[in-house]
Parts: structure tokens; C-alpha cells; sequence
């Protein structure tokens, strides 16, 4: 292992440099000494380190909120190092305990393929596939025994086990914890014995299953790594993890449109959290941007409009975020229709003698994807034809070629009889 005494003066800048940047944006480096020490041996050697990721095939569409890892990932490579990309085939088989008060439900093997190819074409949005080693746990759990599983659950304890939180909670109120819950971290942390990874990022609900692998790379005579946790991004409400089942997500593989109208609508306190985890924004500029708000000089409004066109951009290139820019712009800060709303066939059958229920149209026009959300939307008053608000989803409507229906902000459609 290289000293620090031992580097030149270039080299320590450059130690300092990339320590800096790792820190970024991250809440606990166990241990961090550990994490200098790695990063001086490494820009001593020129030996790149091996930065792991490990990912639960369940739930395959990503998120901003899952991309704050990814960026910690991909600015690991731009400091040249490599990046070992874990889709666990295996371990999503039993699905993540973390934060679940009852047994998740087991995934098949269809579904853990799925996922994991669309997972796949949606995270080289972020990291360099040329700096990332993609990996199946299947590669090393497969193959296992029952010799070999017995001599891995022989490394923790039953009471190291019950110190994860969610275990903790279940136990002290009766609920079930079924023994192959238990393998879920000892697995996850097996795939950093059979890589020898020397980092491993996670979020901060990961923090025991990351420490679980410096404790089982230390029992099979492995280097132990670093663990990284990242912190959790809040959601478009501002209060609770960005989750797409809550609704207040940004999906970076929607629409242009969609994703500039809803980074819109990110809370103004958390502008500053989000450029910081979830853009490629320098440190300088970062620094400049908060100062810009702290004083005054950075409307709101105008750090959010670049926020939105960054998330397009990373996401869908800049003739894309530029085109977005200028739709919301038209739309809605000047108040008027888009002028590319697209024409949509309203077919003759599913009128009933000219006639269609206000649910129905926006079904049938692909506006909404079930009755239940077309009524919904209608309710809440997000549906207009020609700027007339709609408020009955069972209203018997006499659509006509060029009437332009919108639900909500972002979507239109021009009827065009067929």
C-alpha cells in the first residue's frame, strides 16, 4: 500500500481532487480513512479501483431519485476508475427486505430478465459502457451447495441479523421473518467476496447490507471495502422518498415534455439537492448556483427552468431540451396551446350516432390509460376541449375534426375523424 509521503506533489493534488469529488453529495464514508488510503494506493499504481453497485431487478423503470447512485457511479469513472454493475438475477428471487414490515413477494425468473433488460437500456443513459463491468449473481450463487450455504450463514449471527432495523421492528411486534429473508444481505455481500470490490455504493436505507460485505470479505480473506451511502432523494411532494408508486417520481425515460413539466414542479428548497445529486453539474457551478439564490441574484424560477432543461438533455440531448423549453414557455408561461399538438384518429365506431362519454374520449385518444383515470382526471377538473373545462366524465360529447383536447399540463391531442 502506497503512503501518502511517497506521492508527488501532482499526485496528491490529484488524490485530493478525486476525494474531493467522492464526498460529494454523500452522507457516510465507513470507513473513510480506508477510502484515502484506497485512493492514494491507487493513483500510486495507476490501478483503477473497483466500484460496485448492486441492483434489484423489481422494479425495472428508473427514477431521478434512482439516478443519484448512478451519478456517484459514473463520476468514479470519470476519475478513472471501474465500475462493477450487479444485476441481482439471484438475489431479486427473494426480493430486498430493506424498510418491508411483511415478506416481499418473490420474483420468477421471467421477471427478473425482464427488468433487468430494461434496466439495461435505461442506465447507459448515465454510466460509460466502456468503463463497466456488468455481472449476474447467478454467476456465483448459482453454483453454490448447501455445504457452501451453511459455511456462509456460519460467518453472522442471528443477533447481528436482528440489528437491521426492519428485522428488529418485525420481531419485537410477532410478525414473521422467514429464514430466507436472512440470505438477502448475506448474498448481496457474498457478490463483493466474488468480485473483490474495493467500494460499494448504496442509499442509506443499504447501509447493512453494504457493511454486511466488508464483514464477509474480511471472513473469506478478502480486502474489505468502503461503503458509500448516498442520500435519499425526496420526491416532487417534497416530503416523501421519490417512489413511483407515490406518484412523485420523474422517469428518465418519459417524454421530453413530461420530464421538463415536472421538474417544474420541484419544491424551490430542493433545487439545490437535486442539481447536487442528480445532474452533472460541476462543483463550481454548483457553488455559484447556491450562492446565486442564497443573495438574490438566481431567481427561483429561472434555476428551475435550467433544471428542467438539464434533466432533458442528459436524458433525451439538447435539441430535445431545447424544444421542451420552448413548449413550456408557449404553453404555459404565455398561456397558449402548443403549436405541434398531434393529431389523433378518433375512429367511427366509437361514437355512438356522433356521440362519446368524456371518459371514454380521452381512453380511446390515448390520453389516459383506464376509465378510472379518465373519470379522475375529469373530477378534478384537468380535462378541456377547446379550453372549455370538462366537468362530468360522463358528459355525451359531439366531437368535431380539429377539437383540441388536454389533460392536465402537458398532454393535447387534435380529433381527427376517421
Amino acid at each position: 500500500m502506497a503512503k501518502w509521503e511517497e506521492l508527488s506533489s501532482a499526485q496528491q493534488e490529484e488524490v485530493n481532487r478525486q476525494l474531493e469529488t467522492i464526498r460529494r453529495g454523500v452522507v457516510e464514508i465507513v470507513p473513510e480513512d480506508e477510502l484515502r488510503n484506497k485512493v492514494i494506493d491507487s493513483v500510486a499504481t495507476g490501478k483503477p479501483l473497483n466500484v460496485k453497485l448492486g441492483l434489484d431487478p423489481s422494479a425495472p423503470d428508473i427514477h431521478v431519485g434512482h439516478t443519484v447512485v448512478l451519478h456517484k457511479l459514473r463520476q468514479f469513472q470519470e476519475l478513472g476508475h471501474q465500475v462493477q454493475l450487479i444485476i441481482g438475477d439471484f438475489t431479486g428471487r427473494i426480493g430486498d427486505p430493506t424498510g418491508k414490515s411483511e415478506t416481499r413477494k418473490q420474483l420468477t425468473e421471467e421477471d427478473v430478465k425482464r427488468n433487468a433488460e430494461t434496466y439495461q437500456k435505461q442506465i447507459y443513459k448515465i454510466l460509460d459502457k466502456s468503463k463497466t463491468n456488468l455481472y449476474y449473481n447467478s454467476e456465483w450463487l448459482g453454483p453454490l451447495n448447501f455445504a457452501d450455504v451453511v459455511q456462509l450463514s456460519a460467518k453472522v449471527t442471528v443477533a447481528r441479523m436482528l440489528e437491521r432495523d426492519d428485522f428488529s421492528k418485525r420481531y419485537g411486534s410477532g410478525l414473521p421473518i422467514h429464514i430466507h429473508e436472512f440470505f438477502y444481505p448475506l448474498m448481496q455481500g457474498y457478490d463483493s467476496v466474488a468480485l473483490k470490490s474495493d467500494i460499494e455504493l448504496g442509499g442509506t436505507d443499504q447501509k447493512f447490507n453494504l457493511l454486511m460485505g466488508r464483514t464477509l470479505q474480511k471472513e473469506y480473506g478478502v480486502a474489505a471495502q468502503v461503503a458509500i451511502m448516498n442520500p435519499l432523494l425526496e420526491g416532487l411532494d417534497g416530503v416523501n422518498k421519490m417512489s413511483k408508486s407515490l406518484g412523485n417520481y420523474i422517469g428518465i425515460d418519459e417524454e421530453p415534455n413530461e420530464i421538463y413539466g415536472k421538474a417544474m414542479s420541484v419544491p424551490d428548497e430542493l433545487m439545490a439537492k437535486y442539481y447536487e445529486l442528480a445532474t452533472d453539474m460541476s462543483n463550481e457551478e454548483l457553488a455559484r448556483l447556491r450562492s446565486g439564490l442564497e443573495d438574490g441574484s438566481v431567481h427561483p424560477r429561472d434555476a428551475k427552468m435550467r433544471l428542467a432543461h438539464t434533466f432533458v438533455r442528459m436524458y433525451h440531448g439538447q435539441q430535445a431540451a431545447d424544444e421542451a423549453q420552448h413548449h413550456f414557455v408557449t404553453v404555459f408561461q404565455q398561456r397558449a396551446l402548443p403549436d405541434d399538438i398531434e393529431d389523433v384518429t378518433l375512429p367511427a365506431e366509437a361514437l355512438d350516432n356522433g356521440v362519446i362519454r368524456a371518459a371514454k374520449l380521452l381512453v380511446t385518444l390515448g390520453l389516459q390509460t383506464s376509465g378510472s383515470e379518465a373519470r379522475r382526471s375529469v373530477q378534478q377538473g384537468a380535462v378541456k376541449i377547446n379550453e372549455q373545462k370538462v366537468d362530468d366524465p360522463n358528459a355525451e360529447l359531439t366531437p368535431a375534426d380539429g377539437d383540441i383536447v388536454q389533460v392536465g399540463k402537458r398532454k393535447f391531442a387534435r380529433i381527427k375523424l376517421g
